[in-house]
């Protein structure tokens, strides 16, 4: 599959337990950093680059508000994984369609 338009690969971005738990956090609603920040026992800098990593992937969105950054999900960085997850699931699909009909051939042959 060809690289998206964003700098970093999508597999890569969710290679790490803490930005996946990130994104899951943001399907609740769109946070700020210092927020996302306080549910990990990590530096707010580490968290600070695991958001920037969602970022540069295409995960989320950040917008400025007054003083504070937030975080939102964002549709399009999921279609890189999605177009892949979809090219293996029409593979295996064919795949046991060949296997069902050389049962059947051979169920009927006996």
């Amino acid at each position: 599959m060809a690289k998206g338009k964003y700098s970093v690969d999508c597999f890569q971005a969710l290679s790490d337990p803490n930005r996946r738990e990130i994104l899951m956090m943001l399907t609740k609603e769109k946070q700020n950093i210092n927020a996302i920040a306080d549910n990990f026992n990590i530096s707010r800098p580490a968290v600070s680059k695991h958001i920037k990593v969602l970022y540069d992937s295409g995960f989320i969105t950040i917008t400025t508000q007054g003083r504070e950054r937030y975080c939102e999900l964002q549709q399009q960085g999921f279609d890189e994984l999605k177009e892949w997850i979809s090219f293996f699931e029409t593979y295996w699909t064919k795949q046991l369609k060949q296997l069902e009909v050389f049962l059947k051939t051979r169920h009927a042959k006996k």
